[in-house]
């Protein structure tokens, strides 16, 4: 299918604005790419709850977990540049990590959430690095490595930071900037340099009101219960490592400035879009080739599909990025099969779609109460396809 700038605005832009009116947003931006280039990019609202700083071009906010498919991006590009298969065990290029019958896991079980560290038995502080991987490296998995997989919340972030570390020598971080943020001109960031935050936009917790997903409703389950009740699976995957769960917190400016791989990563729609383009033109922009079509096949490739142990309800991955499950209720990627990317908390999302050269990102900060992309960018999905 070949989009039509003008069309595409056109219906797009009425539902965007109804955002704002009906649906509570304060400040967004979404971005469409196709074939490489920029056809859709509309922003508006305001930065701040007092609507004295309008949303404009160049503001940048926190997507929270969709700095995942930022970071799966890294590794995988660290392996495709170190000639690794994601068939290979992890303790191959991380020894310490084979402790507690981890040392069969491939890279393929980890990157698709199957590894079973979800949660960690340790108390550690999710600012101290160091504590988090030796945590990591002493736990057991909560279930038998590749017999299922449930959502890694805050812990995959330090899963692929260490990866990086261990394969190229430097932090995913760093890689980021090197590798993609520089030679794509990206204005995205995993830990914010102090020089950027005038342009960050403040996030704002969920008001309250009831969430309708993820609940499953053939077994009764609600995801969203056991997340306040101690003890529970869901409770301990979102609290380990511990700290960073007041919302207010991540507008610090020293924390921005911590690289933060799990929910960390700031930046605008036009550059989570472009990235995401390049991914769907076959890791090619403007003349450069960033991803072999193995790669692309490892993004692709669905690995996991299922119940998710975690949310309780079916969710796919390909190697490090969410795919649209087979049994999903309702698809959040567009209907190609082989569309691939990552949402965040509240309502953020970006995908690429190879199949139709379509890049999206849609970027917010009034948050839902939510994990998984809500009506407001889903309208804006569907508008895309017509």
């Amino acid at each position: 299918m070949q989009l039509e700038a003008g069309q595409l605005l056109q219906r797009s832009k009425p539902l965007f604005q109804e955002n704002f009116e009906k649906f509570g947003e304060l400040g967004a931006a979404v971005s469409v790419w196709q074939n490489g280039k920029s056809i859709l990019d509309l922003c508006g609202g305001f930065r701040d709850v007092h609507r004295e700083k309008p949303w404009i071009a160049d503001t940048l906010v926190l997507v929270w977990s969709a700095t995942k498919g930022i970071g799966s991006a890294c590794v995988l590009h660290a392996l495709q540049e170190h000639n690794i298969e994601i068939s290979q065990r992890v303790a191959e290029f991380w020894p310490e990590f084979a402790q507690a019958g981890k040392d069969k896991v491939t890279l393929a079980q980890l990157l698709s959430h199957q590894a079973g560290l979800c949660a960690l038995d340790r108390r550690v502080d999710v600012l101290d690095y160091d504590a988090v991987i030796r945590a990591l490296e002493a736990q057991k998995p909560l279930w038998p490595p590749g017999t299922a997989h449930g959502y890694h919340a805050r812990t995959f972030g330090f899963l692929l930071d260490e990866l990086v570390r261990r394969i190229a020598g430097k932090t995913l971080s760093d890689y980021w900037q090197e590798n993609f943020a520089g030679p794509l001109n990206l204005d995205f960031w995993i830990g914010l340099p102090k020089t950027e935050n005038s342009r960050v936009a403040t996030m704002y917790a969920a008001k309250s009101g009831k969430p309708l997903e993820p609940k499953n409703r053939q077994s009764g389950s609600d995801f969203y219960a056991d997340l306040v009740t101690p003890g529970t699976l869901a409770r301990k995957t979102f609290t380990s490592p511990y700290g960073l769960h007041v919302i207010s917190k991540m507008n610090d400016a020293a924390i921005r400035a911590h690289p933060i791989v799990s929910f960390g990563g700031i930046g605008s729609a036009s550059a989570l879009a472009k990235l995401y383009s390049m991914l769907a033109n076959g890791g090619k922009y403007d003349g450069q080739t960033f991803f072999s079509e193995k790669a692309i096949a490892w993004m692709t490739t669905t690995l996991a599909d299922g119940v998710d142990r975690v949310f309780q309800i079916p969710t796919a991955f390909s190697a490090g990025f969410m795919k649209d499950s087979g049994n999903a209720g309702r698809r959040i990627l567009g209907p190609s099969g082989t569309s691939f990317g990552h949402p965040g908390a509240g309502g953020s999302h970006a995908f690429a779609d190879p199949e139709s050269k379509i890049a999206f990102a849609y970027v917010m900060n009034q948050m839902e109460q939510s994990l998984l992309p809500n009506e407001k960018s889903r309208r804006l999905v569907d508008a895309i396809y017509g």
